[in-house]
Formats: C-alpha cells, sequence, structure tokens
C-alpha cells in the first residue's frame, strides 16, 4: 500500500463547509434509543441514533459515552452513531480483570466493541476514539481489519510510543498511568477517599478547566465515579503497563493499521506538548492525516463544533 501522510492545519478544517451544526440540547442523547447488549465478556450499555453508514464513537477515561453529546446529534445527520460505555466504566459492567489483568485489556474490550457491532448487524464501520477509546480502536484496527473502514483518534500517540519514551515533563501531567497501575488496594483506597474531590480534580486540565463540560454531561462523570469503577479503572491502567504494552512491542513493524487514520491532537494537552503525534503515527499508519487543534485533552467538550468539521470532512471522504 502507498503510503501517504498529510499535515494539515487549522485553517483546512475551519474551512471545512460541513453540514450545519447541531445544537445538543439540555437532555443528553435527545431522540438517541438507549442499548444493553453482550459483549465478549461484559455487559455493554450505550446510545444508539440516527441513520446512514454506521460510526461507534469510543470514550476515554475517566469519562462515559457522555462524552460525546455535544457532537453526537450532528454526526447523526449523516451517520448511524453509536456510543456505549467501556467495560468497566459508566453503566457498562465491571468484570474481573484476572491476575494478568488482560480482562482490562485494549485487545477486551475492543472485542466487546465488535460484539457490539454484529448485535446490530454491522459488517462495516468507521471508528472515533478518545483517550483509551482510541487505544481501543487502535487495537480494534490491528485485530478486525476488515471490520474498521477509517479511524479517528482524538489526543493521543500510541500505547508503545508513550511507554517507550516517557520524560519527566509527560510523568507529571500523566502521573495517574503509573499511580493506577500500583498493585491493588493501594491506588483504590487512596482515590475512594473522596472520590468527588479526585473526578473533579482529574478533569480540571491545566489552562482549561472545568467549564468546558456541560452540568449534564459532568453530573453523569461524578454519578459514575464509583468504587467499582476506580477499580476497573485501576484494572484498565495495570493492563497498559503490562499485557499492551507487550502485544504492541510485539506487533511493532509486523502489524500496521489498515484503513486510513486521521489524528487529532490538542495543542494545549499533555500530548501536544510531549509528544510528535504524527512521527509515532506514522509507524502503525501507512494513509495517515492530522494536525493540532486549539483544545486540551478533551477536545470534542471544549471546540465541538471544530471536531465535527474535522471528523465530517475525514468520513465523507473515506468512511
Amino acid at each position: 500500500m502507498k503510503n501517504t501522510q498529510a499535515i494539515l492545519s487549522l485553517k483546512d478544517i475551519e474551512s471545512v463547509l460541513s453540514p450545519d451544526f447541531q445544537p445538543w440540547g439540555e437532555t443528553l442523547f435527545g431522540g438517541f434509543e438507549r442499548f444493553e447488549c453482550e459483549g465478549a465478556g461484559a455487559v455493554i450499555r450505550g446510545v444508539k441514533g440516527g441513520q446512514g453508514p454506521v460510526l461507534m464513537l469510543i470514550h476515554g477515561n475517566p469519562l462515559t459515552h457522555a462524552s460525546w453529546h455535544k457532537i453526537a446529534p450532528s454526526l447523526a445527520q449523516h451517520f448511524t452513531v453509536i456510543a456505549a460505555d467501556i467495560r468497566g466504566y459508566g453503566d457498562s459492567s465491571k468484570p474481573d480483570g484476572g491476575d494478568d489483568h488482560s480482562g482490562y485489556s485494549f485487545r477486551a474490550m475492543s472485542e466487546d466493541f465488535v460484539a457490539v457491532a454484529k448485535h446490530f448487524g454491522v459488517e462495516r464501520m468507521a471508528v472515533v476514539g478518545h483517550d483509551r477509546g482510541a487505544r481501543i480502536g487502535f487495537r480494534m484496527c490491528l485485530d478486525h481489519p476488515e471490520l474498521v473502514s477509517a479511524f479517528v483518534a482524538l489526543d493521543i500517540v500510541p500505547t508503545y510510543n508513550v511507554l517507550s519514551s516517557v520524560t519527566m515533563g509527560w510523568g507529571l501531567e500523566s502521573y495517574h498511568w503509573f499511580f493506577m497501575a500500583q498493585k491493588y488496594p493501594f491506588p483504590e483506597k487512596l482515590l475512594c477517599a473522596d472520590l468527588n474531590y479526585y473526578i473533579q480534580y482529574k478533569l480540571n486540565k491545566k489552562g482549561v478547566g472545568l467549564q468546558i463540560f456541560s452540568p449534564q454531561a459532568m453530573a453523569e462523570y461524578v454519578r459514575c465515579t464509583t468504587p467499582e469503577q476506580i477499580h476497573a479503572v485501576c484494572e484498565d491502567y495495570r493492563a497498559t503497563v503490562s499485557v499492551d504494552l507487550a502485544m504492541d512491542t510485539a506487533d511493532l513493524g509486523k502489524k500496521k493499521i489498515g484503513c486510513p487514520v486521521m489524528v487529532l491532537w490538542g495543542s494545549n494537552s499533555h500530548c501536544g506538548r510531549h509528544f510528535k503525534p504524527m512521527q509515532a503515527w506514522a509507524q502503525w499508519a501507512d494513509q495517515l492525516e492530522g494536525c493540532d487543534i486549539p483544545t486540551g485533552h478533551y477536545p470534542a467538550e471544549q471546540s465541538p463544533e471544530l471536531v465535527y468539521k474535522a471528523l465530517w470532512s475525514f468520513f465523507e471522504r473515506h468512511a
């Protein structure tokens, strides 16, 4: 396959003549139907709405599918949008991670979303992932290339690239990677001592603040921050530094993502400050485009219209 790499600019995205951006309203996912289905060892709950080609939205930590509520109504004008809670997060079930934590590997999580696709009879779909969701999408692209037609990753570089090039600056901003990966129950006990303080602190990113979150979404994040979710999230990070890193290391140079990939990252995020995303992603994808955008770590909530334009333009061409 021919290697293509396009470095976009903010002007490229802002100039996209996309259909009208739709207001998200006071009710999260108004007009969407709620669903529950069996994943690959977990019960997955989420929402589905719209019509057209299927677009799977996968959220990050410490969020839920509510993180997509500002752009989902606009995307549903053109796509069948499916947004679900990752196992261990939100209202999806929280199975045991196992002795090696592989129950919370990105492979296990991606198999849940493959099962969701099968539940709805989907044979081909586009995927957007943010943070942990983008790592799930990355693994899905490698393990199930027949299913994913196009992939967008928001504000990450692949796990191998993160853990093989740790710097002091990134470590200070991303302390939770190694704190949450500590042996059970050390991080769980400390975080569960004041769950409300934890979620407010975690979401309050440097130079951005909490004002980017709607009251409705923030209420969901607070509601879902429970001891059970905290344990699941710790299992997620324990898997990341062990089985996930091992999988990515084994695949480096042997597997590549076959579909078109767009990477967007915040110029005011830890990803933008400490990595060269296009360079990192070029090791894993031959059809690659992307750029930084003026956001922090939560672009779909801070600048939803800009993200919508980028997604609409990319998927109009590739999905």
